[in-house]
């Protein structure tokens, strides 16, 4: 027998007809009592918190990040299961995967439609999650859904409504479930694992905002977050990651101040690239903002937070944010360390 713990912590998976709207309310216990369970599995349920996953905080994240790995301590545990909500199910699961240093798998998994919808997505996608808990190994953090086994890293919520909800725009998934079994595509390499927070991190958690440029947008957001005491900031730029002179000048005033700044892009897939000057990303890299590759928003930001959470200094900031950033450098990084 497999044994996998299922950790709850809301979500639509978890959620009622409250009378004017959906509220996450379900104990894990009871969402699991819609599925059935794979041959070979045993489950032990976990309750976390409930609730609805637009509502987390970073406290929530890393109190799971750390339940995970107590579990994990246990070395009768095979796997992992997480029920979470979708709205921010990317930015949990790739906080964890940056941490994640175990053979077995954390495996994400939700639903559309709230639990006691009928002809609901809860049943089908708790299935494939505990399958794919019980089957994977050196996957590392997950999102099983609709079908399909995705790896955390740029992995993100690509449809508002629509059972096929999550994707990687520049990527493809690990696998897909087929008639109860899982065909594995071509696994992917990860960096090494960042050391967990301290345990007090959550008292102590840095502020980090997101700022999107686009047409006759100025540096006025930017500057605000700095004044509301951001410590860390995604600018999120247009095309391959540009924005304007002023922004590129804000950019480096921040990061002269010590605060941590990261590049992203709105385009749905493909990489930040230093290709234009004139407040593009070679000037807003050479202002020192750390480009962050395929990462989007959210995860863009937990790569910041996560960056922030790791090292002391700046520029031992900057130089965490662009190993979680590069997994090749990372990579370099620990076969020189």
């Amino acid at each position: 027998m497999k044994h996998i713990v299922v950790i709850g912590t809301g979500g639509t998976i978890a959620s009622r007809w409250q009378g004017t709207g959906y509220a996450a309310e379900a104990a894990g216990g009871e969402v699991l009592a819609v599925s059935a369970l794979p041959e070979g599995v045993e489950v032990t349920v976990r309750d976390l918190f409930t609730v609805n996953s637009s509502q987390l905080t970073t406290g929530h994240q890393l109190e799971l990040l750390r339940t995970v790995h107590e579990v994990l301590a246990d070395p009768s545990v095979d796997g992992v299961v997480i029920t979470h909500g979708t709205d921010t199910m990317e930015e949990s699961a790739f906080l964890l995967d940056l941490h994640h240093d175990d053979r077995r798998p954390v495996v994400f998994t939700g639903a559309q439609l709230p639990l006691d919808s009928v002809d609901g997505d809860a049943a089908g996608n708790l299935y494939d999650a505990l399958l794919t808990a019980a089957t994977g190994r050196d996957i590392g953090v997950v999102i099983t859904f609709g079908g399909f086994v995705h790896a955390a890293r740029g992995t993100l919520k690509a449809h508002t409504l629509d059972a096929q909800a999550f994707a990687d725009p520049s990527g493809r998934p690990l696998g897909r479930v087929k008639f109860g079994e899982i065909a594995w595509a071509r696994p992917r390499s990860r960096p090494e694992a960042l050391p967990l927070p301290l345990p007090d991190a959550g008292a102590r958690t840095p502020r980090v905002d997101v700022v999107m440029h686009h047409v006759d947008a100025d540096p006025v957001l930017f500057e605000a977050a700095l004044g509301a005491g951001a410590r860390g900031i995604v600018l999120i730029g247009t095309g391959a990651g540009n924005a304007t002179p002023e922004f590129a000048d804000a950019v480096r005033r921040a990061v002269d101040a010590g605060v941590l700044v990261a590049l992203s892009t709105r385009v749905a897939a493909g990489p930040v690239a230093a290709m234009y000057t004139g407040g593009g990303a070679v000037d807003l890299a050479e202002a020192g903002a750390v480009l962050a590759g395929t990462l989007r928003a959210g995860q863009a930001r937990i790569a910041v937070l996560a960056a922030l959470l790791t090292a002391e200094s700046p520029e031992g900031r900057t130089a965490a944010l662009r190993r979680i950033v590069d997994a090749t450098a990372g990579r370099e990084a620990a076969a020189a360390a």
